[in-house]
């Protein structure tokens, strides 16, 4: 079962994995778009870890739809509308629970997905978070569905954002301030994707020993 503590311990990661990542995603960003991703993972990091040091209540649907409001307040930003978004419809999907079962962590994923792709108004192979975020997700559930426990899902989940990363890198971006670049977004790796990347890692760093 994962509880609040444990939800609380994710957000903590995640931002610490933020912080850490700061200076590629920017320089990640200065390639295709304006350069202030990494500054925005950090204040969506800060937000998090604010937020998790102070949180209170025991229902965790709204304690990631407060997280994610918290990030939107602080990250004012195309990236971090689109994590707080991921967040509270995350958080939909556990409203009223005070602990939840790994199937449930497969129906917010792929609740955050879907609320990525209709908040970024993006398609799967526009080169952008969606791509990572995606199969990650469906990896996942699939691996749940199938009895995997949670460290072999949470690995399942990592390895296809890695993938989906990965498959989007040569094509052109078709979304946001990357696609002003047209073919010269060919062959940079997407700042969207990789920061979806750095969160999944650090959420699965907390899977093993879990059932």
């Amino acid at each position: 079962m994962v509880r609040k503590a444990d939800v609380l311990a994710a957000m903590r990661r995640v931002a610490v994995a933020l912080a850490e990542r700061q200076e590629e995603l920017t320089e990640l960003d200065q390639a295709l778009g304006d350069g202030d991703l990494g500054i925005t993972a950090a204040k969506i990091g800060e937000a998090l870890s604010s937020f998790a040091d102070g949180s209170t209540g025991d229902d965790l649907g709204t304690l990631l739809a407060q997280a994610g409001m918290a990030v939107n307040r602080a990250a004012s930003s195309t990236m971090g509308t689109l994590a707080a978004t991921a967040l509270m419809r995350a958080g939909k999907e556990v409203r009223g629970k005070s602990e939840f079962e790994s199937a449930d962590l497969g129906a917010m994923l792929t609740a955050a997905a879907t609320g990525v792709r209709e908040r970024g108004k993006a398609e799967l192979g526009d080169k952008t978070a969606l791509d990572a975020l995606h199969p990650a997700a469906e990896a996942f559930a699939r691996a749940i569905a199938v009895g995997a426990g949670l460290p072999e899902a949470a690995a399942a989940m990592v390895g296809a954002a890695r993938e989906g990363r990965d498959a989007v890198t040569p094509l052109q971006n078709k979304v946001g301030r990357a696609s002003w670049l047209g073919e010269r977004s060919r062959g940079r790796i997407d700042p969207g994707c990789a920061l979806v990347v750095d969160v999944l890692e650090a959420l699965a760093g907390g899977a093993s020993g879990k059932a």
